[in-house]
């Protein structure tokens, strides 16, 4: 899959925090290009993502404000005890980068900021080393969310999201309401890319949250297709939540974190649940030989810190992945925290599995179903 040309979640994330910081914080990218404007050469400022040092843990996150936010959260605490300090890097960990850097046996990063489908697509390449349980405590954190290559970060998820005032006072409780264009009439959005599509379709036909995987790739594109002259489908998050300020959709299917902002600038006007909502995980990796060693794992140890992950949720949106952590959400947040253990009931996780087998070839099939 094309990295470059697929908005991440992680991207996104990125977007939101520039908003919330009015543009003050200059992102990497955006630095480079005024490099080249000026003719200044970027090896003059040592921006080259291999910064690893003697006395440095390299984590690498996709950049810009989460640099700063994941400084916050996790490595200015991991750094309080720690006799290797940790580095938040913005260099994008993309699996093509991170492929080259280990055959090339130049390995400069020790702990990624990716998925868990990432994981099982990297980990059976041999490229990642194994995640040390006997370090990173599996009791801090889902079942499921323990993987042989990865363990999970934080969570996220494709929620529905509704104009309140649109149905005459009813609300769309589930995605057979969202297919439902006779009682819940009105354009919505869908994301321009798979992840948590299909299982809308796939809920709303009658399959069952617990036998929703393997897909039925035809069947639930059949069911997109069957709506989909009424859908505007979204490349970006800024796009999916302009799409409601805008009210050119009555509903939609967006990132929790983009719902949570529609929420907030609309005074309640746009809201959302986690009813039947795609459930998805960031994970740590790390790649194989990294510089650091073990203590990339003393650093997911620390960030299974609940107090850590709330602080990210905070700033990100990004539920804790650790359940522990719910207690420690302000009272107003908790309704919102796609992580606690009542919202996290009710959706349905995705399977990395199937998305490390099926997601490339079954993206442009989706592709096509809705151009």
């Amino acid at each position: 899959m094309d990295e470059t040309r697929i908005q991440t979640f992680q991207d996104d994330c990125l977007e939101l925090l520039r908003q919330k910081t009015e543009g003050r914080t200059v992102g990497r990218r955006a630095f480079l290009s005024t490099l080249a404007v000026l003719g200044v050469s970027p090896a003059l400022f040592r921006l080259t993502p291999a910064r690893a040092q003697a006395r440095e843990l390299v984590v690498v996150n996709f950049g810009g404000d989460a640099v700063t936010a994941m400084t916050k959260a996790w490595a200015d605490p991991y750094n309080k005890t720690a006799t290797l300090k940790a580095v938040i890097d913005g260099a994008g960990p993309n699996s093509a980068k991170m492929k080259a850097m280990v055959e090339s046996g130049k390995v400069t990063w020790d702990v990624v900021d990716r998925n868990l489908i990432a994981a099982l697509e990297l980990g059976r390449q041999n490229l990642l080393e194994k995640i040390d349980y006997g370090i990173v405590d599996k009791s801090k954190i889902r079942p499921e969310h323990a993987g042989e290559w990865g363990v999970g970060s934080y969570i996220y998820a494709n929620v529905l999201a509704y104009q309140t005032d649109a149905f005459g006072g009813r609300q769309p409780k589930t995605w057979a309401d969202f297919y439902n264009l006779k009682d819940f009439p009105g354009k919505r959005t869908m994301r321009k890319h798979i992840d948590g599509q299909l299982e809308t379709a796939l809920l709303a036909d009658g399959v069952a949250p617990d036998k929703l995987y393997p897909l039925d790739v035809k069947r639930a594109l059949d069911k997109i297709r069957s709506i989909k002259k009424d859908v505007i489908f979204w490349a970006t998050g800024a796009e999916s939540q302009q799409l409601f300020r805008d009210r050119e959709v009555t509903m939609g299917s967006v990132f929790n974190t983009r719902a949570l902002v529609a929420r907030r600038e609309s005074n309640g006007k746009v809201d959302f649940h986690y009813n039947q909502a795609s459930a998805w995980i960031g994970a740590w990796l790390t790649p194989k030989g990294n510089p650091a060693g073990k203590d990339a794992f003393k650093f997911m140890a620390s960030a299974q810190d609940p107090a850590g992950q709330v602080e990210l949720f905070k700033l990100l949106g990004n539920g804790p992945v650790n359940p522990a952590a719910s207690a420690l959400v302000p009272a107003d947040l908790r309704a919102l925290d796609p992580g606690s253990p009542e919202n996290y009931a009710m959706q349905v996780p995705a399977d990395p599995e199937w998305y490390a087998t099926n997601s490339a070839a079954v993206l442009t099939q989706y592709l096509e179903a809705i151009s």
